[in-house]
């Protein structure tokens, strides 16, 4: 039996510590992507001459097309990223995603505003489902959830990012700068994810590349991993129809599906219905903001909770908070209060998808990882398009916020009874070998 050196040991350290920031710095411009649309729909529905004529229910259709994108890219990076690796499919689609972003900034129609929406969805969908995967093959065991709620909370902290790059440059640069500001990973990210993102040796072993797994151990100081017991002769979205785990993936893809409608529902359509009640621009904004910013926080606590409680329990009760404070909404409560609802909402409804990425990228073995985790944004997404056409619908017919929380919290109440519903994995991990009498590894590992 060995013990990895000091050395070893921060060199380990140094390298996980650089996936999870290059990860969390790719999910900050997703949740960027998610939130700036929101900031931006008041001006289009405004102005014509910026896009032409739109109505509300327009603009939440427009807003669904980068969901489908989304959708697109997250089951295409489902059904290549279990058999080409992490690595590549990240760096694809940071670039992919940056071009999109800054195409979406020179539109001047409706139409190709909404074709390009679509094309960085695509990018956007790649990175959450691949992200994931390698979080959880990076992560040390015990710490999964805290880390998967690290670098999910990029997604809310994005949306920080947007909100306080509209409230504080949007007149001076327009809403297409602030589009602009979202292709910024493709010469800040990109370079660095090239040197410093390493291929998952949990990936590797899996795929039988014994040799490539024990070469980047050397380099990162990071354990080869043992093989996992209990593990699908299938790999990719095969594996996901087997016996085991058809039904929970059936369950991880509604518990997906109600967190994204919810996530995508509030984010664009909050700034508008809190304005219809009277608050001024720069209060709606706030209040995307404070929604966001309780995410993040809130997200990061409950995740504590998982490693150690489990995250389906956490999951289930941050639904059924989710449902309590989307209720208290529309009550005309005293400021402090009404912005304490909106943070907890906040736990509840985005905090609550971040801890449902951590559960599922924890939940399936590795050689359908990252199928499980594709699934689960693209089935997901379903959810992200209905939000924010719900919204649009509601907010056009005049039927006002009070109907739309509602039907957020009805929403919210069967995400946690769907979740209570799923089984446990069966999926085992071994020990690191250097933990483990020495055997020979190649000798247990098929291709």
């Amino acid at each position: 039996m060995s013990e990895p050196t000091p050395a070893l040991e921060r060199r380990r350290r140094r390298t996980v510590a650089w996936v999870v920031a290059l990860s969390t710095a790719a999910l900050v411009f997703d949740g960027y992507d998610l939130v700036v649309y929101g900031t931006v729909v008041p001006t289009l529905l405004g102005d014509p001459s910026h896009l032409g004529a739109m109505t509300p229910t327009q603009a939440g259709t427009l807003g669904s097309y980068a969901l489908i994108g989304v959708l697109v890219g997250a089951l295409a990076a489902g059904a290549v990223g279990d058999r080409i690796g992490r690595r590549k499919v990240m760096l694809v689609n940071l670039a992919w995603f940056s071009v999109g972003m800054a195409l979406t900034a020179t539109t001047h129609s409706v139409q190709t505003f909404g074709f390009f929406r679509f094309l960085t969805g695509v990018g956007v969908g790649a990175l959450v489902a691949t992200v994931g995967a390698l979080v959880a093959e990076f992560a040390p065991p015990g710490q999964r959830n805290r880390y998967n709620a690290i670098v999910y909370s990029g997604i809310p902290a994005g949306g920080v990012l947007a909100a306080l790059v509209a409230l504080g440059f949007g007149d001076t640069i327009g809403w297409r700068g602030l589009f602009w500001v979202g292709a910024l990973p493709i010469v800040v990210l990109l370079p660095l994810a090239w040197f410093l993102l390493p291929e998952s040796p949990k990936w590797l072993v899996a795929r039988g590349r014994i040799a490539d797994a024990e070469r980047i151990s050397a380099r990162t100081g990071l354990p080869v991993p043992a093989p996992e017991l209990h593990v699908p002769d299938k790999v990719g979205f095969p594996a996901l129809a087997t016996r085991d785990y058809a039904f929970p993936t059936f369950l991880l893809g509604m518990m997906s599906f109600a967190g994204l409608l919810l996530t995508y529902g509030l984010n664009t359509w909050l700034p508008q219905i809190m304005g219809e009640q009277g608050y001024g621009k720069s209060w709606s904004l706030a209040f995307l903001l404070i929604l966001n910013l309780g995410a993040i926080i809130g997200g990061l606590a409950a995740s504590f909770f998982a490693d150690r409680l489990g995250a389906k329990r956490v999951v289930v009760s941050t639904f059924v908070l989710a449902a309590i404070t989307l209720a208290l909404l529309p009550l005309d409560l005293p400021s402090v209060v009404l912005f304490a609802a909106v943070a907890l909402a906040g736990v509840g409804t985005i905090g609550t998808q971040v801890l449902i990425y951590g559960m599922v990228s924890n939940y399936y073995p590795t050689t359908a990882r990252a199928a499980g985790v594709a699934w689960c944004a693209g089935f997901g997404r379903l959810g992200g398009i209905v939000g924010p056409i719900v919204g649009g619908v509601l907010v056009g017919a005049g039927v006002g916020g009070s109907t739309a929380f509602q039907l957020f919290a009805a929403v919210s109440l069967v995400g946690a009874l769907v979740t209570s519903l799923v089984p446990r994995t069966r999926h085992v991990e071994q020990a690191p070998v250097e933990q483990q009498e020495p055997v020979a590894v190649g000798s247990t590992v098929t291709a």
